[in-house]
């Protein structure tokens, strides 16, 4: 924060606040303080406290920052005006526009020591690297918002710290991205501090994971919590348009309490926008357990209108791994060139770095249609690929299920030797200590 103006500066700015407002120096005081110790502090005899200067403030109508230290309020007002502004480009797709809106008021706000300003914007840019793929660039930005939201209770630390967990997830680091959900919505649940948004933020959040590393059941779990804790909004970009206009012409009427207030409530819309994206993962859930339960034609419509939430512009990579999942439906349901092609058109979605799981799962399938068609020595590449990117993101489970196929199909093509290898490789992914390991489920939350 910047330091507070030296008492003769702020002596003349309550004299003038005061005159402008038509006050005395006794209704100025009131209930509080003598009118003579606001005589002492225009003429800059005095270094009021802080309790006083609020006293004053409140009277005067103005934010304590402005009387302290001369920040306009107007100020805050206007960089949060360019926030929502940014929010609702980052909403619309214009990843790269959005990002450099937010970084234009990180500086500004960074300048003025505004952390609230400060936090969102390094959220938004954060969000911005998660959609784009810089996931390194990303997770740096959520810690950063952390670290100006230290002194913050933790329903608005969660954002930041959901942020991180899904850098850390897409970076294939599953289970330190389970172990940061987990233990976040353990100490909301069990602390009482049962915030909606928050809790369905991070249990939309902790499905993916989850479903990576065979926690099924924990899956569904944080699903049918998601589900339940979702608000209703009807359309809320709408909204949120109407609550930005109407701040710009409560700005420029200067009635800036009730500007500040609409952009509150455009703010807290399009964060909504932000979480039809978490809502797409439930829809990806229940189309995953559908598919499980051989209900192929419901698994279909589920994750094509995860897809749909998610758009062709927005969230890339998680629609990349919706569509390997809605791929292995298709092939199932006798639709293997239409699969191959959608996995094939994501695949450059998808890295080790990038959502390495599903890079090896539509490596996986693809093998799989290949040997359906008889070209091995396509199948036998494809699984290898899967292989590798597995290892590197520790998913034990899927890697004991990926060596077993890659053993049949050696064995089938008369190389036993390669294929006995492949199945203790398996074998040894089986047993040992793998990731689907989890501690107990975290606290339930007040539904």
């Amino acid at each position: 924060m910047p330091e507070r103006d030296e008492p003769e500066v702020i002596g003349r700015r309550v004299q003038r606040l005061r005159v402008e407002q038509g006050l005395t120096q006794r209704q100025l005081a009131e209930p509080a303080y003598t009118p003579a110790y606001v005589s002492t502090i225009e003429s800059g005899r005095v270094r009021p406290s802080d309790d006083a200067l609020r006293h004053l403030a409140e009277r005067l109508g103005v934010a304590f920052d402005e009387l302290a230290g001369g920040r306009a309020a107007r100020l805050v007002t206007e960089l949060r005006l360019r926030l929502t502004g940014a929010q609702r480009t980052l909403a619309t797709g214009a990843t790269e526009a959005a990002a450099e809106e937010f970084r234009s008021v990180l500086e500004e706000a960074e300048r003025h020591g505004l952390a609230e300003e400060q936090a969102a914007a390094l959220l938004g840019m954060g969000e911005c690297g998660i959609e784009t793929g810089e996931l390194v660039e990303a997770r740096k930005c959520f810690e950063r918002a952390e670290t100006v939201l230290a002194d913050s209770p933790l329903p608005v630390r969660v954002p930041a710290l959901r942020g991180r967990a899904l850098a850390h997830y897409l970076a294939g680091e599953l289970r330190y991205a389970v172990y940061l959900l987990e233990s976040t919505l353990d100490e909301l649940n069990r602390g009482g501090l049962h915030d909606p948004d928050a809790l369905l933020l991070l249990y939309a959040s902790a499905i993916g994971p989850y479903m990576d590393m065979g926690a099924h059941a924990r899956a569904a779990q944080a699903a049918e919590f998601a589900l339940a804790l979702a608000p209703q909004a009807g359309d809320p970009a709408l909204v949120a348009r109407m609550h930005r206009q109407v701040a710009r012409t409560l700005l420029a009427e200067g009635r800036l309490a009730e500007a500040d207030a609409s952009l509150v409530k455009a703010a807290e819309l399009y964060r909504q926008l932000q979480i039809r994206t978490e809502l797409a993962n439930c829809h990806w859930m229940r189309g995953y357990v559908c598919a499980q339960n051989g209900e192929l034609d419901r698994a279909e419509g589920e994750l094509r209108a995860a897809l749909d939430m998610l758009s062709a512009k927005r969230a890339a990579l998680y629609s990349s791994q919706v569509t390997v999942e809605l791929a292995d439906v298709l092939h199932r349901r006798g639709k293997s060139e239409e699969a191959a092609a959608i996995l094939h058109a994501v695949l450059g979605d998808l890295s080790s770095e990038r959502g390495a799981v599903h890079s090896a799962a539509a490596h996986r399938l693809l093998g799989i249609i290949a040997e359906d068609t008889g070209d091995t020595d396509d199948a036998e590449e494809h699984y290898v690929r899967a292989l590798s990117l597995l290892e590197r993101a520790g998913a034990a489970g899927d890697l004991a299920d990926l060596c077993r196929l890659l053993g049949d199909l050696l064995r089938r093509t008369g190389r036993m030797e390669a294929a006995l290898d492949a199945y203790r490789t398996g074998l040894g992914h089986r047993t040992a200590p793998g990731t689907t390991t989890l501690g107990p489920a975290p606290a339930q939350p007040p539904l």
